[in-house]
């Protein structure tokens, strides 16, 4: 029978299997692959019984590298967070950029935003807010962090050196498991966290992994993860 699974490390705490399982009512095997070399872990892939995975930091890029066909996001990014098995080969896509497209859409008269770090969800959020039209600049962990902005999408893993110094309207945070800018006192309007990245990017995602409709209602209210978008 076929599964499903998320390739990450560490990838332990996502709620990426609770997840897919309100998603499709328990029906399917979600398994987590942590494994710190990609590819070990794309060898259990294409080795095992998968039929798609959802692919997680530090691993976006090389997942792309990696697929026989790239959608249009990817070949664009170089960052892929699905992976899907068919005739053709293994084909990678990224709903990372639509998710940070459909939280971007919500805030009110966005002028110019910052995006901290440049990984593969660093990638995925500024090409989303290109594609919006808004002014977006990069800034890397070693940078200084005393900047304004309408908007901030921080990307990394972990805190970094004079992140308190952020001043924003709204922050945008990556990281759901160890969120490190929820408390920041310099974002005026609202902080979003992770899990509507999370949810945002898989309601797309598992349509494209299983072929199904996921339910989207089951995602939001049965426990598994948790939105809200104060704006």
């Amino acid at each position: 029978m076929a599964k499903f699974g998320l390739i990450g490390y560490p990838a332990a705490g996502s709620q990426s299997p609770a997840l897919f399982s309100a998603a499709y009512g328990g029906r399917y095997a979600y398994e987590i692959i942590e494994e710190p070399d990609f590819a070990v872990a794309f060898e259990k892939f294409l080795r095992e019984d998968f039929q798609a995975v959802n692919i997680t930091a530090p691993h976006k890029i090389a997942a792309a590298s990696a697929a026989d066909w790239r959608s249009p996001e990817v070949e664009r990014i170089g960052a892929a967070n699905i992976l899907v098995k068919t005739d053709r080969g293994v084909e990678a896509y990224n709903t990372d950029v639509a998710a940070v497209m459909s939280i971007a859409n919500v805030f009110i008269r966005l002028r110019s935003a910052v995006v901290v770090g440049f990984g593969g969800a660093g990638k995925a959020a500024y090409d989303a807010l290109q594609r919006i039209g808004i002014k977006t600049s990069v800034l890397h962990h070693t940078d200084s962090m005393d900047f304004k902005s309408d908007l901030v999408i921080y990307t990394l893993p972990c805190a970094v050196p004079g992140l308190e110094k952020i001043r924003c309207k709204y922050l945008v945070e990556a990281n759901y498991i160890n969120p490190v800018c929820q408390n920041l006192t310099g974002i005026k309007n609202s902080y979003v966290g992770g899990k509507a990245w999370l949810f945002f990017q898989a309601a797309e995602g598992y349509e494209l992994m299983t072929g199904e409709t996921p339910d989207r209602e089951s995602m939001m209210s049965d426990g598994a993860t948790h939105i809200y978008l104060k704006i």
